[in-house]
This record gives structure tokens, C-alpha cells and sequence, in this order.
């Protein structure tokens, strides 16, 4: 390629990298290792009307970077991240949409001697159709087998491959006899950057219910310590109002003094056994309305019917 050519299409690739990161406010980093040219391309249109993929040298992205930190001083905190084989994927949308819509195109692939296991790979109890031959095979890999109508079947589950370690020959050599891929490759999201906050995809899992749990937790334990050395904070205020009403509650059904909220205490602990029947009486009244609520609604629902000229087909 001619060197004006050449430092044309960088120049190119300059201008548009900065215009993505201008655009879009939102883009992922993600790891692109074991993904073919036809498979990028599926990718490519998957993320159509959604996002948009950009691949580049690390040493021409970490340029244009650099080169726009001035206009945006966030964009420094990607540096770091900017290593391996490595590309971009802006969006505007929902990013846990996105993110859904990237993990979803993985194709599925052999296991090759020498490369490392993205995850665990088991084999099942199961009749493999080999011919007795190859039980010395089975038997180097310390596979339990057994020969059944002429072909060997493997007894017991077997954890074959380990994530993260190297794949033996032996190993790829059984999976691809059995006809076996137990791997999948696709984009692996690596960082998530955010108005100008890079952190971790699994922190998109996290649901309102899990922060509303988690401060509603943190309230708990400020009101236990709140409590316990007698600091009193928005969090311990009702607490203690409630324990000092039930102080004065205490005090007031073990004296003579009376107020409007101990009446009906006292008057349960004078006479126990008519507030028992009293309940007891009460509690078929209750039943009752409970089971007429459901023909209430049903009735308001055929009014409502009615009201709307259904009836006319009754």
C-alpha cells in the first residue's frame, strides 16, 4: 500500500474513532480472540440499529485517545484497559439489552491442543460407538470403560478438561473422536464504559431489588449501632420511640396510671378470657368476608360487562 494511502486511512481511522467516542456515550471493550471474519461480520449485523463495532490496532486506538483526552479527560481511564486483542462496541441503548444482543452470537467450536479451556468440559456416562481397539486410550486418560455389545461405554462422569488450563492432546483427540465441542466463541465483554465510569459487566446483573436490599441492610445495621451505644440517627429514632412506648406501656399496666393507647391493655389483662372469646367470635366474621370478597369482584366484573354491552349476548 502507498504511504499516502496509508496515513490516510489512519487519518481516517482517527477522526472516526473520536467521533464514536463523541456520539456515544456508552460503549463496551471486549475481547475479540478466537472469533473468525465470517462470525465478526454475523456480529456486525446482529448489533445493526443497536450499536456499532469498532476493531483497531491498540497502539492506533491508545493514539487517538490521547489525542482527544483534552476535550474529554474521562476517555484516560480506557488506557488501561486497551490490551490483547481487543476492540469497541458503542451504543446509546439499554447496555444490559446490548450486552444480551453480544453474548448471544457465540458459534461453537472443537477443543485444540494447546489452547485454553474457557470453561469446565465433563463427559457424561455413555456409549462412545468405539470399537474395544481403543480402550488403551481410554485407559491412559484414566477413563473408566466397560465393552458393551462391541463398543466401549464409559462408566462414570468424567471432568475432562479444567477451565483456564491447557488443553492435552489427548484430551482434544477423545472430544473430537466422540464428535464433541465443548467450547463456544464469540465477543467476551472485558469493561463497561459509562459517562465516563469504566467498570465491570458484572455489575449490570445488579437489579433495583438488589440495591434496595442491600441499603435496606445497611439502614438495619446503622439502627443496631445507633441503638446499642445510644446515638440516635434517623435510622434509630423510631426504634426508640417505639421501645420508649413500650416502657411507658409496661409502666402504666403495672400501676395505676392510664392513658388512652394502655386502655385496652389493661383492660385485656383484667379480663383475659372475654377478649379470647371475643377473638374466637370474631375470627368465622372474618373468614366470612374474605370469602366474599373474590364474588364482589366477580359480580363488579359482570356489571362492568354489562356496562360495556356484553350482557347483550348472555
Amino acid at each position: 500500500m502507498p504511504k499516502e494511502d496509508k496515513a490516510t486511512w489512519k487519518s481516517n481511522y482517527f477522526l472516526k474513532i473520536i467521533q464514536l467516542f463523541d456520539e456515544f456515550p456508552k460503549c463496551f471493550i471486549v475481547n475479540v480472540d478466537n472469533v473468525g471474519s465470517k462470525q465478526m461480520q454475523s456480529i456486525r449485523v446482529a448489533l445493526r440499529g443497536h450499536g456499532t463495532l469498532l476493531m483497531g490496532k491498540n497502539t492506533m486506538m491508545r493514539k487517538a485517545i490521547r489525542s482527544h483526552v483534552e476535550n474529554n479527560p474521562t476517555l484516560e481511564k480506557l488506557l488501561p484497559h486497551i490490551k490483547g486483542n481487543v476492540g469497541f462496541v458503542f451504543t446509546k441503548e439499554d447496555l444490559s439489552e446490548v450486552r444480551a444482543k453480544i453474548l448471544e452470537n457465540r458459534v461453537a467450536a472443537p477443543a485444540k491442543a494447546g489452547a485454553l479451556a474457557p470453561v469446565d468440559v465433563f463427559i457424561d456416562p455413555q456409549n462412545t460407538g468405539l470399537g474395544p481397539e481403543k480402550t488403551s486410550f481410554f485407559q491412559a486418560l484414566s477413563i473408566p470403560t466397560k465393552i458393551a455389545r462391541g463398543t466401549i461405554e464409559i462408566l462414570n462422569k468424567v471432568h475432562l478438561i479444567v477451565k483456564d488450563e491447557k488443553v492435552g492432546a489427548s484430551e482434544a483427540t477423545l472430544l473430537n473422536m466422540l464428535k464433541i465441542s465443548p467450547f463456544s466463541y464469540g465477543l467476551q465483554i472485558l469493561q463497561v464504559f459509562d459517562q465516563g465510569t469504566v467498570f465491570d459487566p458484572s455489575i449490570l446483573d445488579i437489579t433495583d431489588e438488589d440495591i434496595m436490599k442491600t441499603f435496606m441492610q445497611g439502614v438495619r445495621n446503622v439502627a443496631s449501632l445507633s441503638l446499642q451505644i445510644g446515638y440516635p440517627t434517623a435510622a434509630s429514632i423510631p426504634h426508640s420511640l417505639i421501645n420508649g412506648f413500650k416502657n411507658v406501656l409496661a409502666i402504666a399496666c403495672a400501676t395505676e396510671i392510664s392513658f388512652k393507647e394502655a386502655e385496652q391493655v389493661k383492660a385485656i389483662l383484667a379480663d383475659p378470657e372475654a377478649f379470647a372469646a371475643a377473638a374466637a367470635a370474631a375470627a368465622p366474621a372474618a373468614a366470612a368476608a374474605e370469602e366474599e370478597k373474590p364474588a364482589a369482584k366477580e359480580e363488579s366484573e359482570e356489571e362492568s360487562d354489562d356496562d360495556m354491552g356484553f350482557g347483550l349476548f348472555d
